[in-house]
């Protein structure tokens, strides 16, 4: 109970752990956060004017640093009830008495276990003023970590990788500060990288988290029973009604008594979706420790419409104004062959083109039928393609291989000067390698990709070879910055590049390529045309600083040129600086550079990932 004082008073109630024993913090596999310490308390002033049943209204001012002053709003009954209509003068002296341990255990939840708590209640003011002030003290840190896996993981061969990658991923390591957020997210991540292995049935059997107030340390333990390695058994397909079984089965890259295997099953769900045919995938193996050596994969699907139409409006710093139209049909046949066309009209490049998509072969590959007309006007260019193409693509995402035929016949004319017309019949090849932590948007590791063709002696105006090598990495600095590096190179294997279609010469400059210069102006200066040649290179070193997980800002310099003899590649530099928001198709990017050679700054921007 308070004391009543004068009508004008200051009621304080202050507290502090800062002198207590070390606090033991969660129960076994439960997170819940308690302090042992003993809590002193003082009070003094209230009013003696108003009855203990009258209605009173307060507000509350929390003075704690950010992340304390959110946990505390919304811990502490002083702050949540502070709209309560039928507050009375009793119910407000218990709730301002209440106040001093709930703050301290949400100051604790943020890692802070010896702060000092102080309530004010100032009876000037209309409403009644309560200020709520917190002295954080400093914030414990993680002073040790034991991950115990029990179960056959600790025995058979398979579990030595998945308690490595449990170790290797465990998000609270030593050093960092101590939160109930980040234990409790810890705790079921840790979980949920032993479940994503063959231990599919992993759960947390014990935690503990030891905090020492004194020396702001925690001592922080775990248990997780492994369960048995789990194998699949029959995968139960439902939802099916346009097409057969086999078009799911052809995108497994599982197979019944291979291993569970978690990150196997984000790919397999993830073929699926991007196959067209489906609008929603879910999977699950069944978690039953009795089936394991032959557990049930399910997988529920959603058909998506069989025909879409689509029509937009865009603009592009590559190509300007655009308008295009698509119709797409996945089931042309009645046997999952699916249909594109696209029709692209843009201020610099038209487009014509349709594709047709046999559903997968047993092993993975699809096949690509397709044909096309392009015409584009660029940097006094222009050039017009027809092409018609085979290509065969397996579906595998991390190490990729395709190859493929193609018959194009073109036809460039530089301004002011005569067309020149060829064809070539292209065979080639190409392998695509991917090591990195997230297909989409990386942060950490590398992308390499290497092709090789020929135009075919008889059936091309001229013979020649043509390959391509591409590189990008990318090095995580600090949890907030990044680096990345990109490089290429190209050559046409030929005398000359007479008779070659444009198609296989280069040209670069642009959004994705030499930022700070136009689309395609980098390349052999032809009179006033800028023509594609035999040889290209280009490199790029990129910074970025997140200043949210979303949202973060970039500093680059870009290289590179297109030239017909090797002796006349000359890197063009462009450098700048850009804007980067996360998007869930890959990174969004807005960038202000500048082409030294041509002395001119342009704006940029583009999204996802060109590799």
């Amino acid at each position: 109970m308070l004391l009543l004082a004068l009508p004008i008073a200051l009621a304080t109630t202050t507290a502090s752990a800062a002198d207590g024993e070390a606090a033991r913090v969660a129960e076994p596999g439960s997170g819940s956060v308690s302090t042992a310490a003993p809590v002193a308390t003082s009070t003094a002033g209230a009013t003696a004017h108003r009855g203990a049943d009258d209605a009173v209204h307060y507000r509350v001012d929390v003075v704690a640093p950010g992340p304390i002053a959110a946990a505390i709003r919304s811990a502490v009954d002083l702050v949540r009830w502070q709209d309560f209509e039928d507050m009375t003068e009793l119910l407000l002296e218990r709730l301002v008495r209440d106040a001093v341990p709930q703050a301290a255990e949400a100051a604790a939840t943020q890692g802070h276990f010896s702060a000092a708590i102080d309530v004010a209640v100032d009876r000037s003011t209309t409403p009644v003023t309560v200020r709520l002030g917190v002295d954080p003290g400093p914030v414990t840190t993680i002073r040790s970590v034991d991950l115990t896996v029990d179960g056959p993981a600790d025995t058979v061969p398979q579990g030595a990788a998945a308690i490595a990658r449990l170790r290797e991923r465990w998000s609270l390591p030593v050093g960092e500060p101590f939160q109930q957020e980040a234990w409790t997210a810890a705790k079921q991540g840790a979980v949920a990288t032993l479940a994503a292995s063959p231990f599919a049935a992993a759960r947390l059997t014990a935690s503990q988290a030891l905090v020492d107030p004194p020396q702001r340390a925690a001592d922080l333990s775990v248990t997780i029973d492994s369960g048995p390695p789990f194998r699949i058994g029959r995968i139960d397909v439902r939802g099916l009604q346009r097409y057969t079984p086999q078009v799911i089965e052809h995108f497994a890259n599982i197979q019944p008594g291979d291993l569970y295997d978690g990150e196997a099953l984000d790919t397999y769900i993830r073929r699926l979706l991007a196959s067209g045919y489906f609008a929603s995938v879910q999977a699950a193996i069944d978690t039953d420790p009795a089936q394991a050596d032959a557990a049930t994969l399910s997988v529920s699907v959603i058909e998506a419409p069989a025909r879409r139409v689509e029509a937009g409006l865009g603009y592009s710093t590559n190509t300007e104004f655009r308008a295009s139209f698509t119709y797409n049909d996945m089931n042309v046949n009645g046997r999952g062959l699916q249909m594109y066309t696209t029709l692209r009209i843009e201020s610099l490049v038209q487009q014509a083109t349709a594709r047709f998509v046999l559903p997968p072969r047993a092993g993975g590959w699809i096949d690509t039928f397709g044909a096309g007309a392009e015409r584009t006007d660029i940097e006094n260019l222009i050039t017009r393609t027809a092409s018609v193409t085979w290509r065969r693509n397996s579906l595998a995402e991390r190490r990729r291989p395709a190859f493929g035929l193609g018959m194009y016949v073109d036809e460039q004319t530089p301004f002011a000067q005569p067309s020149v017309a060829s064809h070539a019949l292209y065979a080639d090849a190409e392998y695509t390698w991917r090591s990195v932590d997230n297909l989409l948007d990386p942060t950490k590791g590398w992308m390499a990709n290497v092709q090789a063709g020929w135009g075919i002696p008889g059936a091309s105006t001229e013979q020649f070879g043509r390959t391509i090598g591409k590189l990008a990495a990318w090095w995580p600095l600090s949890p907030k910055d990044d680096l990345i590096g990109r490089a290429e190179m190209g050559a046409v294997l030929a005398s000359s590049r007479e008779g070659i279609p444009s198609v296989f010469l280069f040209r670069t400059g642009g959004d994705t390529t030499v930022r700070g210069y136009a689309f395609e102006s980098l390349g052999v200066q032809q009179e006033s045309a800028i023509v594609g040649g035999r040889y290209y290179a280009l490199a790029s070193a990129e910074y970025n600083h997140w200043i949210t997980p979303s949202l973060g800002l970039a500093a680059f310099v870009d290289a590179g040129n297109a030239a017909d003899q090797l002796r006349d590649l000359h890197l063009a530099l462009g450098y700048g600086i850009g804007g980067r928001l996360r998007t869930p198709i890959g990174p969004f990017r807005l960038d202000l550079a500048y082409g030294q050679e041509d002395h001119r700054v342009r704006i940029h921007f583009s999204v996802g990932l060109a590799f």
